[in-house]
């Protein structure tokens, strides 16, 4: 194999990975729309693209056009080496290069959810793919390689593995895999493949030819809401779906070998972590998924927003994409999904959305540290900031804009459009709230399943705390305690949702799991089962230390009425903290959260 060879075959390589075609524009209402045209079997395809993609996407056609001019001046050159196109028109990779490829992954520990692959891989079922799906860096790509490492050499021999780009079509893989079904591979794993831009309207094609001709077929990819719209329609009742994005908290302790439940509150949700400098550029430029405020922006831009925006894009050629088109289109999807994971209890509605932002965290932390219990440490230094500069600063940050700068309504369509498509991304979960009044009906009470976005935006409201004047002038050890007890405020919340999210995921159908309102009392947690017509109470603390304050609702009388008989006969009341497990002389039960969130789905109601 000569040089030539060699690149020949990196700038076939690169060309596949590009787009084609050209840009054009057009205005719309006084508007100038930007769109990617190209011929495709006889025929002119056009997509959309967003203003800030222009000029990425036109150096990209320019580097193809560049790269296919160079592959002409090769071909004079070094004519023997090329003149065999490739046996595949897609990147197929098999054999020992597939070895290569999937060895590293081989030793690593395996997800929750990668028995289901193997379970469909080698299971009867001829009538159904299997697609795993979830946003980037939840280990989808890692599950495929395990797979097919794990095989035995014959099954191996018969194994092939496609990753797709933004140039491939259904077409060209339609003709692929005939030409490796006829070459006698039974198991294909194609990842990425909602790049395919007609993979929604034309997924069937998998399941009702290949899959039923004998072929085992594994599609991944990040586009959660392609696969959400493609098993609605395409596909329907032929697919095993497989989901990555949600990673609870004892499989990302058992993955990285993580104890500590504050390492997950700061990077949980991917399975990357990194460190946090906002001021450092080249420490920005690492691959960390909530690493810092700009990593998680562009995070939620890219793995969430634009996650949206592809699919609804692709699906029926944009007709469903409705309301929030034009919200990406002024790129202000960002904007309002900011919003929505910056306020985890919010109730997606129109008020919450519209009103001017402000840190809730700040003014929580302003009150606590005015009513401190150690007069020493007492100051009432927040009230004193400026808190129109913070603001500012921490919106900047978070790119989030208040009503009158933002060019286009968001409306009550929009919200529900977001709190739909959030939902099948796995990245809220509905979780009831109850009220003791009588009469008052059951709230929603929506958790989200990311908790380091949400941590990384308290960050970065501390960081904006630095460049305030007043707070400057403070000595070092004011300034640490203040910044750590914002932080304190934050995973203390954030423990609550994790726990309550945790148990109601992992309990079963006997289970009822909630929060508890009456008046301004609450529990953080009611677990009932309704088959022993038990339940047991909940305050959720992120302390190590065992406080008397902290069980005071649990020994409140008329908490203790409203809950028995309403919820059954109440066998335990509990403190999930940080510290070691006690009981108290008043029979309350300290117990440990890390270990209790470890135990899941094991949990005992009675003390």
């Amino acid at each position: 194999m000569t040089d030539g060879y060699e690149l020949i075959k990196r700038i076939r390589e690169r060309i596949a990975e590009l787009p084609n075609g050209y840009i054009s524009q057009k205005n719309i209402r006084g508007k100038t729309n930007y769109y990617r045209q190209w011929r495709e079997g006889g025929k002119l395809k056009s997509k959309y693209i967003s203003a800030a993609d222009v000029e990425r996407v036109r150096e990209q056609i320019e580097e193809r056009k560049a790269l296919e001019e160079k592959l002409k001046e090769l071909r004079k050159l070094y004519p023997e080496e090329i003149t065999e196109e490739p046996l595949y028109e897609t990147n197929v990779v098999y054999g020992e290069d597939l070895r290569d490829m999937v060895e590293p992954a081989k030793h690593l520990k395996r997800r929750n959810p990668f028995p289901q692959i193997e379970k469909y891989i080698y299971g009867l079922d001829r009538t159904r793919v299997c697609a795993v799906y979830g946003l980037r860096r939840t280990g989808k790509t890692t599950m495929l390689f395990q797979t097919i490492a794990d095989m035995k050499a014959e099954d191996f021999a018969k194994a092939a593995y496609i990753k797709f780009t933004t140039s491939d079509t259904m077409a060209a893989i339609n003709r692929d895999l005939k030409k490796l079904r006829k070459a006698g591979f039974k198991y294909v794993f194609m990842d990425e493949v909602t790049l395919l831009e007609d993979f929604i309207d034309s997924a069937a094609l998998f399941s009702d030819i290949f899959v039923a001709m004998g072929m085992k077929i594994v599609l991944s990819g990040t586009d959660s809401l392609g696969f959400w719209f493609a098993e609605g329609n395409e596909l329907y009742d032929r697919v095993r779906m497989v989901h990555t994005t949600y990673i609870p908290y004892r499989e990302y302790s058992r993955l990285l070998g993580i104890d500590s439940i504050d390492e997950y509150i700061r990077y949980g949700g991917t399975l990357r972590m990194g460190e946090i400098d906002f001021d450092d550029e080249d420490l920005m430029a690492e691959d960390a998924s909530f690493r810092d405020d700009e990593s998680t922006r562009r995070y939620i831009d890219t793995a969430i927003c634009k996650n949206i925006q592809h699919s609804l894009a692709c699906y029926k050629d944009g007709h469903q994409f409705g309301h929030l088109y034009s919200l990406y289109e002024a790129g202000e999807l960002t904007n309002a999904i900011n919003r929505i994971i910056e306020d985890m209890n919010h109730r997606f509605v129109r008020n919450i959305v519209d009103q001017r932002f402000k840190s809730h965290d700040l003014g929580l932390t302003a009150r606590n540290l005015r009513q401190e219990r150690d007069p020493a440490r007492r100051t009432d230094v927040l009230d004193h900031i400026d808190r129109a500069a913070v603001r500012q600063e921490l919106m900047d940050k978070l790119d989030i804009c208040d009503k009158e700068q933002r060019t286009l309504e968001i409306t009550q369509s929009h919200i529900i459009l977001i709190k739909k498509f959030l939902k099948e991304l796995d990245l809220i979960v509905d979780c009831p709230l109850e009220h003791g009044e009588v009469g008052v009906e059951q709230e929603e009470h929506v958790l989200f399943a990311q908790p380091g976005m949400r941590y990384c935006q308290a960050q970065a409201l501390v960081y904006s705390l630095t460049k305030d004047l007043v707070y400057r002038l403070l000595n070092d050890n004011e300034k640490e305690y203040i910044a750590e007890r914002i932080l304190e405020e934050v995973r203390g919340r954030l423990l609550e949702e994790i726990v309550l999210l945790e148990t109601a995921k992992a309990l079963g159908k006997d289970y009822r799991v909630f929060k508890l309102k009456n008046g301004n009392k609450e529990y953080d947690m009611v677990i009932r089962d309704t088959k022993t017509n038990t339940c047991a109470v909940y305050e959720i603390k992120h302390s190590r230390e065992c406080v008397y304050e902290q069980a005071q609702h649990l020994r409140d009388e008329e908490m203790l009425a409203v809950t028995t008989p309403r919820f059954g006969k109440l066998v335990g009341r509990y403190v999930l903290y940080l510290g070691d497990d006690l009981i108290t002389d008043e029979g309350i039960a300290y117990r440990n959260a890390e270990q209790f969130l470890k135990a899941l789905p094991n949990v005992e109601l009675t003390q």
